[in-house]
């Protein structure tokens, strides 16, 4: 596993300041200065929210290197940049995993598309490259 996946501290990579320099409290804004306190459970999730958000980040970061690499070897195997059988196995086999998960099926194979779209405009730049 990534070193994204074990810090959850929102300290990588800057995460904690950029989060604390755009928040309202640090805007210095009257109308935020004057806002009542987050009450604590809300903030406590919200944290956990931008923890995983972090994560998420990180691992689409870490994923296009791999697909990077594999649009390198495509390209140098003459190879198409797409291939659907291999995409039609990962989006059954992420819509399984999403239904496993607890999560909505159809948003798992949205999301996967709008990935392998931007997956296949790279592989397609890589090979136009020569």
């Amino acid at each position: 596993m990534s070193e994204a996946l074990q810090r959850h501290d929102g300290t990588h990579d800057g995460v904690a300041s950029v989060a604390a320099a755009t928040s309202p409290s640090a805007s210095g804004s009257p109308a935020a200065a004057a806002a009542s306190p987050v009450p604590p459970e809300l903030a406590r999730l919200r944290h956990s929210i931008d923890n995983i958000d972090s994560a998420l980040v990180h691992l689409m970061a870490e994923r296009f290197r791999a697909t990077q690499q594999v649009g390198v070897l495509k390209a140098e195997l003459e190879l198409p940049a797409s291939d659907p059988a291999r995409e039609a196995e990962q989006v059954a086999r992420l819509r399984a995993l999403a239904e496993e998960s607890g999560l909505d099926p159809v948003f798992a194979e949205k999301f996967f598309a709008f990935i392998v779209a931007e997956v296949i405009r790279h592989h397609e730049a890589i090979a136009a490259q020569g």
